[in-house]
């Protein structure tokens, strides 16, 4: 058993209360001890939502192992459906229920209930929560979901929002103005805000907007495969990809339309920002499959960095993933142990990381700035503030997201190189309060051991003094100016890296 502080993915019973908090009328029951109620503050806690996820739990105790816990989950179902009337029911177990083997489907089912009883095999100690929430939506639309006359004028359903998706609220608002343009009306959007009735009629539409594939692509082929509707490959994420997907909506409706760009910037700023805080920088890229191929697209392509790792913890995108990585010349790291992603950055010594909330912890430990830009995320990445990542708009806010922490940095190189002197010293307090506080005590130096480096193609040691000094370089060149003075030293055969070694190696790249 491998113990963890945090995981990339929760058991697949926490994707199918994604799907169903993210629903309107429709109710779970999940067979479930109590400890396993701990879900709903993913919802209340980090999305901020303002009501409680639509999940009733058995919440079963030890005691009730020695009895009948199938009466028990009836007993559950019965007063879900007496108190909350759902157009639609969910039943299925927990990673722990499921060691005792009731079969909610069946129970369920036995009730003779006045409405649909979707019942969800989830196997949780094989497959993770995008699996869950994938095959939770698909079992709804294969349930609900009809063949019926198509909608006059060209219509689609957006396939793949879920409740605390990455940016999925707003994300879906800037698609449907997106889609406007174009002359598309949208039909459902699901399951974000649907209801059960609302995927009855998914059949109407002409064809699906598949947003998210680890959440919405089982239901988008099944749909395409019996309902006739084909759907869209393209994920709408920076300017590129943007106006691929404009060209592939036009081909699904047969009609020739232009989307609104007029407050897209991101091109022009990307290319008028000085160079210094874009062009080359090393960037390592992690999260779900489909973000980080998007990231790592949009970082080459449209913003100039250099991508110097990529990979993803879901392993159901890890052939694509892979494809991804060797057309940048990478191997794709497929994981979702952070300790070896941290390894895995550790080695590369990025400039910055595009990733997740567990790569900024990993970050703050390196001292490497990180942009999040894919789940799992924490509060701070659900902003009050309109903030889509697809669309045109959503290549504004990459851009901001992406390029701030670097040209921030060079304010606190700045701050750092001043230190030293009489007026911005630490002790000298802050300038707002004048002259007037007092001095604090004088900081003891702790000299530091010396450092073997892991990076670069040698082994050489880094002495104390030598490492001090590099850091005074600013951190978005830093990782640069660490490789090559490793590789000064290595052609000069020199074992140990000093303050002289560092600038006669930049006196040599300077020529």
């Amino acid at each position: 058993m491998k113990l963890s502080v945090w995981t990339y993915e929760g058991p697949p019973h926490v994707g199918a209360m994604r799907v169903v908090t993210g629903m309107k009328n429709t109710h779970l029951v999940l067979h479930a001890p109590q400890g396993d109620t701990y879900a709903d503050l993913l919802f209340t806690m980090i999305e901020r939502r303002d009501h409680r996820p639509p999940v009733t739990f058995t919440t079963f105790q030890a005691r009730d192992l020695g009895s009948d816990t199938a009466s028990l989950f009836k007993d559950a179902c019965l007063e879900a459906y007496e108190r909350f009337k759902p157009e639609a029911l969910l039943v299925s177990a927990s990673c722990t229920a499921e060691l005792i083997q009731d079969d909610p489907g069946g129970l369920a089912e036995a009730l003779g209930l006045p409405v649909p009883v979707v019942a969800l095999e989830l196997p949780s100690y094989q497959r993770k929560e995008n699996f869950g929430a994938d095959e939770t939506f698909f079992q709804l639309v294969r349930t609900l979901a009809k063949p019926m006359d198509r909608t006059d004028a060209p219509s689609c359903n957006i396939l793949g929002p879920t409740g605390l998706g990455f940016r999925h609220r707003d994300d879906v608002v800037e698609v449907k103005r997106l889609l406007a343009d174009l002359g598309a009306t949208v039909n459902t959007v699901a399951p974000l805000g649907a209801s059960p009735a609302d995927i009855a009629s998914m059949g109407r539409a002409h064809f699906n907007v598949l947003l998210y594939p680890e959440t919405g692509e089982a239901a988008a082929r099944w749909m395409e495969k019996n309902l006739g509707q084909p759907f869209t490959r393209t994920m709408p994420i920076g300017v590129g990809a943007t106006r691929a997907f404009i060209d592939e909506v036009n081909g699904l409706t047969g009609v020739i339309a232009a989307a609104d760009d007029s407050h897209l910037r991101m091109p022009w700023w990307s290319q008028s920002v000085d160079s210094n805080y874009l062009t080359g920088k090393r960037v390592f890229i992690f999260g779900d499959g489909s973000h980080a191929i998007a990231a790592a697209r949009v970082a080459k392509d449209e913003m100039g960095f250099d991508v110097c790792g990529i990979g993803c913890f879901n392993r159901e995108m890890a052939r694509p993933v892979r494809v991804a990585a060797s057309e940048l010349g990478l191997t794709a790291l497929i994981t979702d142990d952070y300790l070896e992603v941290e390894e895995a950055i550790s080695e590369a010594q990025p400039e910055m990381i595009l990733g997740t909330q567990m790569e900024r912890h990993i970050g703050k430990r390196l001292g490497i700035p990180c942009a999040v830009v894919s789940a799992p995320v924490h509060v701070q990445d659900f902003p009050a503030r309109y903030s889509p990542q697809m669309g045109f708009e959503g290549a504004n806010v990459l851009f901001d997201t992406w390029v701030h922490p670097l040209v921030m940095g060079l304010e606190e190189h700045l701050l750092h190189m001043f230190r030293e002197d009489f007026e911005f010293h630490d002790a000298a307090g802050p300038s707002h309060h004048g002259h007037s506080s007092a001095p604090a005590a004088p900081a003891t130096e702790v000299a530091e051991p010396a450092q073997i480096a892991s990076y670069g193609d040698g082994n050489a040691i880094w002495l104390a003094d030598a490492e001090k000094e590099l850091k005074k370089i600013p951190f978005f060149v830093r990782g640069k100016a660490r490789r090559n003075t490793e590789k000064f030293a290595t052609g000069q055969g020199v074992a140990e890296i000093s303050v002289e070694t560092l600038y006669e190696a930049k006196a040599h790249y300077a020529r």
